[in-house]
This record gives C-alpha cells, structure tokens and sequence, in this order.
C-alpha cells in the first residue's frame, strides 16, 4: 500500500516526509545524515519518556508566563502526556549516536509533540502555523539545555532501575552466605591454600562487595540532579524570560516525582559533564567487582573431576557441540563480557567529556549512549546471575571438609597448640607422604582426639560468627 506524502522545508530547503509520519524534516534528515548504529532514540523508553517531561514542563512554564495560549498549551500537555505514558515512541527514530549536540533528537522530539497536538487540535499533520516545533513546541529553551536536561533524568531513572537489580544480587549472595553459614574449607591467597574458613564466609564477602557498590552508586546519581534547563544556547538564558527557569525546573520535578534542581550557575551546568564521569566511572567500579566475583564461581566449580569443584553452578544449558555431558559456567560468562563493555563505554565517556570545547559538549549523544546500554545490560546480567546462577548454587560439602583436613595450611590453625617446631614436621611429613594433617597429629600423639576436634570446628578454624538471625 503506497504512502502519501507532506512537503516540509528547513533552512536548507523542502522534502517529502511520509504523510503519516509524526516526526518532519529535521528528523528526515537526521536519519540520512546519522545511518551508525541502527539502533533508535525511541528504543530507550527512559531517554523519551523524559524528553516527554521536560517539554510538558517548558509548556506549563511557558504557560504560567503567558506565552503560550490555552488552547495551544492543552494539546502540547497532551501529547507530551501520551509520550510520557509510553505512546508514540517509535517516531523517535534519529539513531542514537549522531553529531549536533543532541539537536536532532531534540528537534524529533518538537516534531512528534507538534503534530500529536496538532492532531489532537483536529488539524493535519505539518500544519505548523498552527502549532509550530520550534516557535512553540522549543519555546524558551535550546537543544542545549533540554537534551542535557533529558539525559540526566534517563539516566537517573535507569540507574535506580539498576539499584534495584543489584539489591537482589544482594540478597542473592546473602541467602547463599546464610545456606552455607559452617560449611568449611580452605582459603586461598595467590591460589595457593592459606587457612580454612567458610564457604558462607566467602559468599558474604560478595554479598557485602555488592551493598557498598550500592551505596557508591546511590550517592553518584545524586549529582545528576542538578540541572540546567532555562540556559537556552550557552547558560546565559538568552530567549528565556524571567521566572521561566525556576518554574520550569519545580514543573519538571513535579512531573517525575525527583528532586532536581537548577544549577547555581547556568553557563557552567551547560559544559561541564563531570557528573557523567563521575557516575561512569561508579559503573566501572561496579563492573570490575561484579566480573572478580564471576572468576570466582567459574574457578570454585571448575572441573567436574580435574578443578575446584568446590561449588556446582546451576546447569541451564549443554556446553559442547561435541563433548557429551559438558556444562559450562555461562552465566559468569555472560557478566564477564557486559562487565568488559561497561570498563570501555568509561573510556568512551572520558573521552567524550574531555573533547567539549568552550560553552559546549558536542559529545552528549555517546555519553548518553554509553552510559544508558551500559546501565540496562548491567541490571539485565545482574538479574541473570541471581536468578539464573546463584539462587541455584549448591556445595560440595564432604569435598571441601575434606580439602581441610587434608591442607598443609591446616598446620597454622594448630600452630598455637602444639607448637611452630612440631607443626613444621607434621606439615614436612604430610606433603611429603600425603597423609592428613589430622591423623598425624593423632598418630604423633600431639593432640588428644576430643581437642583436636574442637579445634577443627568451623567456629574455631573460621573464627564463625554466629549464624545470621540466630544466638
């Protein structure tokens, strides 16, 4: 079925856009122009859905000012309404990483909300003179301070998205720290065994590892709040009248319900991306300790016969096309390889931040970018390794019992009762015989049984801490 076609012109002159298109020329060209990722503006809900707010409280602003007309006003508010509510989001079309600061995504944000209002107004689409993308839809504001504006507010919302993720990861760990409270084994340092603590030990460390990433997280966001709307082109609010910003800004944290607020200073708000890095760099953090927390459980399960085999991950899929019976750790893999792709989206916003030049960052689009993939792939590998892997996780008590009683290292924990001269020759004897530590402490006659016992309690070896939740 052929499509009609609307003439729109620009500065640079007149094309056809499909009839019923909500986006317009600006957009058009914006497709033509940024052909790189294939990946849509409109693929990031958070990203339009906060374009959405911040044109809904331009208008309220404008609004209370008398700048725009009822009539006008009560269209634009609808359809930024709709836009906010999850309608309309494939018109956002322009790709994700493109020149111009963010004015193309800008400009198809004016050009969807334009001809929505347009159309809730009973008029046709690219009726302009009626309800115009820049004249009224970008009324007192600048690509400038929207899509810097609109980025912050994705970002923010994602990343709590994230937070969220990583409290079950959280509570993940510490279930398994919990189930496996006395189950001993051996420590290791530089892989070599050090002295016997628990697997629940273990398993605590990554759930505690994962609740400070929380808080760093937490208190990185925070400085994504402050916000530069009303600084039209460079911060100076050219364009903007009096009293738009802070009307503005209190309809903005109306409508999502954060506590945003407008920066002291409007010029410097407008270039400075400090708050980008600082939280990319958090992600980073959080990427690394998440994938040291994955060599771990691919290492503890390694085998089944000639590694670790300390832990069994869960098996959810085959893992050879040609060995048969063959699991490997998938899901450890598959946070592995996102964690590495966070570690170099920072170098990428780095980047991107130190390039701006004077009163601008040109570079917003790949922070932006980077910055929103990083944070979804993150909270989607997160919530498959609570899910998929560690709620799953079982141990291999009687192997790692075993383990212990059998280590050299078991001689440190015996060090204080039978003393250093006499730990050296059981510890010499049993590497090199390969007899128990254990039984040759009964055999020397070093130790009765019943101390030696108590001693090897998990409680003693481990320095155990009651179980959580109990006395």
């Amino acid at each position: 079925m052929t499509v009609g076609t609307r003439s729109e012109h620009d500065l640079i002159g007149e094309r056809d856009v499909p009839a019923d298109a909500y986006w317009g020329v600006h957009t058009l060209r914006a497709q033509e122009n940024f052909p790189i990722t294939g990946i849509p503006i409109g693929t990031s809900p958070f990203l339009v859905e906060a374009l959405g707010a911040v044109k809904q409280a331009a208008a309220m602003a404008n609004h209370d000012l008398g700048l725009l007309d009822d009539e006008r006003f009560e269209a634009i508010r609808a359809a930024c309404e709709e836009i906010r509510t999850g309608a309309l989001h494939e018109e956002f079309v322009v790709d994700v990483i493109q020149g111009g600061a963010g004015t193309s995504t800008n400009m198809n944000a004016n050009e969807v909300i334009a001809n929505r209002a347009l159309e809730l107004m009973g008029h046709s689409k690219g009726d302009y003179d009626v309800i115009h993308p820049n004249e009224h839809v970008n009324l007192s504001q600048s690509t400038n301070d929207v899509y810097p504006t609109a980025v912050k507010i994705a970002i923010i919302l994602s990343t709590h998205s994230l937070l969220d993720a990583l409290q079950v990861l959280e509570d993940s760990f510490a279930a398994k720290a919990d189930e496996f409270h006395d189950v001993l084994k051996m420590g290791r340092t530089q892989l070599q065994d050090a002295v016997p603590m628990t697997l629940g030990q273990e398993f605590r460390t990554y759930s505690l590892m994962i609740a400070e990433d929380r808080a760093r997280l937490s208190e990185a966001v925070l400085l994504l709040h402050e916000i530069n709307l009303g600084a039209t082109a460079i911060g100076t609010q050219l364009n903007a009248p009096a009293g738009y910003v802070p009307s503005a800004c209190a309809h903005l944290a109306m409508l999502t319900s954060l506590p945003l607020e407008s920066a002291v200073d409007l010029i410097e708000a407008t270039q400075d991306c400090g708050a980008f890095v600082q939280l990319s760099g958090t992600l980073k953090r959080v990427a690394v300790k998440l994938s040291k927390i994955c060599n771990d459980l691919r290492l503890l399960s390694s085998g089944p016969r000639a590694g670790f085999n300390e832990i069994n991950l869960p098996a959810v899929q085959a893992g050879s096309s040609i060995m048969p019976g063959k699991v490997n750790p998938v899901i450890p893999e598959v946070v592995n390889q996102v964690a590495f792709q966070i570690i170099g989206h920072d170098i990428t916003v780095t980047m991107a931040a130190e390039g701006g030049q004077l009163q601008l960052n040109a570079f917003e689009p790949i922070i932006c970018y980077s910055l929103s993939a990083g944070i979804s792939r993150l909270r989607e590998a997160v919530l498959v390794l609570a899910t998929r892997c560690v709620d799953g996780i079982t141990a291999n008590v009687e192997l790692l019992r075993s383990e212990v009683e059998n280590s050299i290292g078991l001689v440190t924990a015996l060090n204080p009762y039978i003393g250093y001269a006499a730990a050296t020759e059981v510890a010499q004897e049993a590497l090199a015989t390969g007899r128990g530590v254990a039984e040759l402490v009964l055999e020397r006659g070093l130790l009765p049984r019943e101390k030696l016992e108590a001693i090897l309690r998990p409680e003693t070896l481990a320095n155990l801490a009651p179980r959580p939740g109990r006395p």
